[in-house]
């Protein structure tokens, strides 16, 4: 278990230098400046507030690390999509690792760009080009410069940032920007529990809000893991085939599908869907009427803005669904090997119905994204109202708290089984 050891040291000790990275500070800025800014943020400060709470709080510090894994977790979305989009790309996605490999290059460089323009946003829209004192390492420099030095070293963390997260998975454990993402919500969600805790110490009637949300979240949580670990599994059976002196097939086999195969992307999509167009108001009209008007009847917490979510989130839930689960190549695979589905012939009824059984699945899968999109708010904020502790677990961040747990669990019990193979083996 020697290399199993070692591998869990090298996560923790690469997931360390995330984690200081969040605290150091930009050279020539005020970290309060930061802090007070997204305070202040009017319409953009529920996009700023989830992009700091992914970051682990590293954006309000006005830390190097601030962006986190944003910029590409968004290029990362987008080459997905390109993917479908352009033949080319569909072309070398189906080339093998050397393909991947070419498409995980694009996916950086696009990372990269991402980074440049979330950076410039953030200054832009946070206003700290009018509240720098110009002061840097004891000397005055022009505003302008620190502004650009500000953006540069943004975008320097964010690539930083990816460089950690690839060698936590090519020699950690896990999926090393999902682990970026847990660290980041657990330490946001940690420092929340204890500003709880403390308050306890000053009226002993607070400690009511700490137990009660531990209860709701830990009943959220086993909701989340039923529906995450359950599957539907079609039974497939294979004829039996002789070639030459060999029988081969005669067995039986299960597809499965997961009730949430699309994870929280489509939530993330819908928030920065409905989220964008009052950034950009805020950035660049912060005190005109539409502004405004969009915060008041479109904003985060309005009917429109509950219901638009909910339809966004069952569209993107299909859309994401069908570009992962193609019921005609499952079908034609199938009927190739000389599988088929009892009660089905092979072919075309196959097909149809895989993409009936995997409608009706992902609709579920949409109803539970909804619901988590929209109700774990409402209950915290009925249970706990007032508390740090509701903004610091948001629905995406349950999702990605308990599916990056699940993988990460499911990882190391891979590598500790091989690990006893090889040495039941020797």
């Amino acid at each position: 278990m020697k290399d199993v050891r070692t591998k869990i040291l090298i996560t923790l000790a690469l997931l360390l230098v995330y984690r200081l990275g969040a605290f150091i500070p930009i050279p020539g800025i005020n970290p309060q400046v930061f802090y007070d800014a997204i305070r202040d943020a009017g319409g953009a400060s529920d996009f700023l507030n989830l992009l700091s709470g992914l970051a682990g709080g590293a954006l309000a510090n006005g830390a190097i690390l601030a962006l986190g894994v944003g910029p590409y977790i968004t290029s990362s979305i987008v080459m997905q999509l390109l993917t479908i989009a352009i033949p080319g790309l569909e072309r070398l996605s189906k080339q093998g690792d050397e393909g991947r490999r070419k498409i995980a290059v694009y996916t950086r460089y696009m990372a990269l760009v991402m980074a440049l323009a979330q950076a410039i946003a953030i200054v832009w829209s946070l206003g700290i080009a009018n509240n720098i004192d110009g002061n840097l390492f004891g000397a005055s420099v022009p505003t302008i410069v620190i502004a650009m030095i500000v953006v540069l070293v943004l975008t320097a963390g964010a690539m930083f940032t990816v460089w950690i997260g690839d060698k936590i998975t090519e020699h950690g454990i896990g999926n090393g920007m999902s682990m970026l993402i847990f660290v980041g919500i657990m330490s946001t969600g940690a420092m929340a529990f204890f500003v709880s805790v403390r308050d306890v110490f000053t009226n002993i009637s607070y400690i009511v809000t700490p137990i009660v949300f531990i209860v709701t979240l830990t009943i959220i949580f086993s909701l989340i893991v039923f529906v995450d670990l359950a599957e539907r599994r079609i039974p497939v059976t294979y004829a039996k085939q002789i070639k030459g002196n060999k029988m081969y097939g005669g067995q039986n086999a299960n597809i499965p599908m997961k009730i949430n195969a699309v994870g929280v992307i489509p939530i993330i999509f819908a928030f920065s869907i409905l989220n964008f167009p009052q950034l950009i108001m805020s950035m660049f009209w912060p005190d005109s009427g539409a502004t405004q008007w969009y915060a008041d009847y479109m904003g985060t917490g309005t009917w429109v803005n509950i219901v638009l979510t909910a339809l966004l989130i069952l569209g993107f839930s299909y859309f994401y669904a069908s570009l992962s689960f193609n019921p005609e190549d499952v079908s034609r695979q199938i009927q190739q090997q000389g599988g088929f589905i009892l009660g089905f012939r092979p072919g075309v009824p196959t097909r149809d119905y895989l993409r009936r059984v995997h409608n009706r699945i992902t609709l579920f899968g949409a109803l539970f994204l909804m619901f988590m999109a929209l109700i774990p708010s409402l209950i915290f904020n009925a249970v706990t109202p007032g508390s740090a502790l509701n903004n610091a677990f948001t629905s995406i961040a349950l999702l990605i708290i308990v599916s990056v747990a699940l993988e990460f669990d499911k990882q190391l019990q891979a590598q500790m089984l091989a690990k006893t193979y090889k040495g039941f083996l020797k």
